[in-house]
């Protein structure tokens, strides 16, 4: 079994590089999305690093927007065609890190073949009570121009409903962004966005389509029924808001307790001290230098 990590990153080098060596695995490949506004010389270093690529193009991400998504298929198409046969693509940010080590990790997903793994909800949940706005409302966040929230207000005040432009069910929830899946549904994946032009303008004006658009598509193919309800993620949603809670030491026993194989969110400004704690008590890894 052969994994290829992509990652999704913007900020803090060393974080990043943490989170590589703490996934080294003989089995584990490294694809690096590197947002397009970010300085590529404080990330060089990772180059050095075995088993780690760049993703080219960089994409320019914006927040809750569906470019996202873009830079995410960007990343599946260089690693579908890198002619390395992956039997997997985990999906992860910069800001994720294991709990688990790298070889349970491997060998849970060598357990697995041909399941995908996501965390999703179907429409008419709670959670889609209040997203279905994404949907339904026009969202101009992949854009930067002036005025713009002037102009979304009005577009909405003016205009229908929007609705999903294909006779799916929608699928999504706010554990759906990361994901591990297959190498036949990454394929699937890819080829649809590819052939479907529709869907992609129809994304560029919703918002937080990476919580609900990869999943509603594969939700609705003839591979459905590969589908883990699962993406053995930690994440703590528990203080409202659009983002998850930074985990601290305050989180380890929780942490420690979780049958989860990944934890986001972290932050080596705010809390560096519980990623030494997952490495020395759930790793069992050596001290890293400092980030």
């Amino acid at each position: 079994m052969r994994l290829a990590h992509l990652i999704l990153a913007h900020k803090n080098p060393g974080q990043v590089e943490r989170l590589i060596r703490a996934l080294e695995h003989e089995q584990f490949d490294f694809y690096i999305h590197l947002d397009a506004q970010a300085d590529l010389a404080g990330f060089a270093r990772l180059q050095a690093l075995p088993r780690v690529r760049f993703v080219q193009p960089r994409h320019l991400v914006r927040w809750g927007s569906y470019s996202i998504v873009e830079a995410t298929l960007q990343g599946m198409r260089e690693i579908l065609g890198s002619g390395i046969s992956y039997d997997f693509i985990n999906l992860l940010s910069g800001q994720d890190y294991p709990i688990q080590p790298a070889d349970a990790i491997y060998r849970f997903f060598a357990s697995q073949p041909g399941r995908s793994f996501f965390s999703v909800e179907a429409q008419g949940s709670a959670w889609w009570q209040h997203a279905i706005s994404r949907v339904e409302q026009y969202h101009t966040v992949y854009y930067k121009f002036r005025l713009q929230y002037a102009l979304e207000r009005l577009l909405n005040r003016l205009l229908p409903r929007r609705r999903f432009p294909l006779s799916y069910q929608l699928y999504g929830g706010p554990y759906g962004t990361w994901w591990t899946m297959d190498r036949a549904c990454a394929t699937y994946l890819v080829r649809f966005m590819d052939e479907h032009a529709h869907v992609r303008r129809f994304s560029r004006f919703t918002w937080g389509s990476d919580e609900f658009l990869l999943s509603t598509i594969l939700m609705n193919s003839p591979l459905r029924h590969n589908v883990v309800n699962d993406s053995y993620r930690y994440i703590d949603w528990s203080g409202g808001g659009a983002s998850p809670k930074l985990l601290t030491l305050a989180d380890f026993p929780a942490l420690q307790a979780s049958d989860r194989l990944f934890a986001r969110k972290f932050d080596v400004a705010h809390d560096a001290a519980i990623l030494d704690m997952i490495d020395q008590q759930l790793l069992h890894l050596k001290p890293a230098s400092s980030c």
